[in-house]
């Protein structure tokens, strides 16, 4: 009698592997994050690496909704872009396929009137 391996099942796609931020994506938005902290708003961050997309949380608090979500989706890098920043409300405020352009929209927030 000979042991044999089991065959794995046919899958009609394989499964995506886990999306990540590289290096210098993180760096940029650890930038950011660390600007906005020095001026006092934000307070804390989370990280989700998912199938299909990975996403950065900015949060106020760290009991409440986050504030913002910078989330990086493959799968639109040929259509809308793969970056966006999304609003506590769900809307997208920019999507793009330049981080640093994507990310502009939240660095507005730093100006304010002396």
């Amino acid at each position: 009698m000979t042991v044999q391996s089991p065959t794995p099942f046919p899958s009609a796609d394989p499964l995506p592997e886990q999306v990540v931020f590289d290096r210098h994506e993180l760096g940029a938005i650890l930038r950011l994050y660390g600007q906005m902290v020095a001026a006092g708003e934000w307070r804390d961050y989370g990280l989700s690496f998912l199938r299909e997309a990975a996403v950065f949380s900015v949060f106020r608090r760290t009991a409440e909704m986050p504030l913002y979500r910078i989330e990086k989706r493959p799968k639109l890098r040929a259509k809308q872009g793969m970056y966006a920043v999304v609003g506590m409300d769900g809307y997208i405020l920019r999507r793009g396929h330049d981080l640093a352009q994507v990310l502009r929209v939240l660095e507005q927030k730093l100006i304010r009137p002396v």
